[in-house]
């Protein structure tokens, strides 16, 4: 067979068309590719809904990555177990309750399972700002991550979901947009982003499935998110709560939907 550069451009283009014109609807939309974002993509997906995930980097995977401070070894507890079991992460016993996984490993498994589970990974695309309708997010306005990096001038477009997660880590992103755009009206003792504190693992890892909640009318928090708008501690490298918290997120909205 001879090979035509336009034949291979125009799959590109037009599958990618394809794919994203179907997703600028879905019953959940994630903001943040990492453990928790795809985690909560898994279950829901797993479900029936539909599901997309935005991803603003160029590799999904989060801070998993390089494990801890680039040592590429994951830690778990115990209670997390069970999810990295489905999804086929082989782990060692370090000690009573401590789990290690190779960090490429449990990053791919996990979006393996993900999109084969039915959930959609935009990557390269930043979420800009939010859609409310009668005081509900209602969707998200999106845009190419290198436009933001080039600072350039363009309108994004928008897509709308039942239900958003903000799965962006640190940042609370869309806990920020939210805050910035229409004020202090998150569901905190303030109505405001708390901040996450300084570095307590175990307490850390216990508040990151706790504060896994709504925090706007349609739009709930998962990961490390939870902690830097509810105020609790980071939790450093260990990532059993980043899969409990999307397993309790995805729950949560499988709840409200029944």
């Amino acid at each position: 067979m001879k090979l035509d550069d336009i034949v291979i451009s125009k799959a590109i283009v037009e599958g990618f068309y394809r794919d994203f014109v179907n997703y600028m609807e879905a019953d959940v939309a994630i903001s943040g590719a990492g453990p928790a974002g795809m985690t909560a993509g898994y279950y829901l997906a797993k479900e029936g809904k539909k599901v997309v995930i935005f991803e603003r980097k160029l590799a999904v995977g989060g801070g998993m990555w390089g494990g801890g401070m680039m040592y590429n070894k994951c830690v778990f507890q115990e209670a997390s177990k069970p999810i990295l079991d489905e999804f086929g992460v082989r782990c060692e016993e370090y000690q009573g309750g401590y789990f290690i996984t190779d960090s490429l490993e449990t990053i791919s498994s996990i979006c393996d399972g993900t999109i084969k589970a039915g959930a959609k990974i935009f990557n390269l695309i930043s979420v800009e700002d939010v859609m409310i309708r009668e005081e509900k997010v209602t969707g998200l306005v999106l845009n190419w991550s290198a436009i933001g990096e080039a600072h350039l001038h363009i309108d994004p477009l928008t897509m709308r979901s039942r239900y958003v997660i903000d799965a962006t880590g640190h940042g609370a992103e869309v806990a920020h947009i939210i805050v910035r755009k229409i004020g202090k009206k998150l569901l905190t003792s303030t109505g405001d982003f708390l901040g996450e504190r300084p570095m307590w693992a175990e307490v850390g890892e216990r508040m990151i499935v706790e504060n896994t909640k709504e925090i706007y009318p349609g739009v709930y928090v998962a990961g490390m998110a939870s902690n830097a708008v509810f105020g609790g501690p980071r939790m450093g490298p260990i990532f059993g709560g980043m899969l409990l918290s999307g397993k309790k997120v995805a729950k949560m909205i499988l709840q409200k939907n029944e």
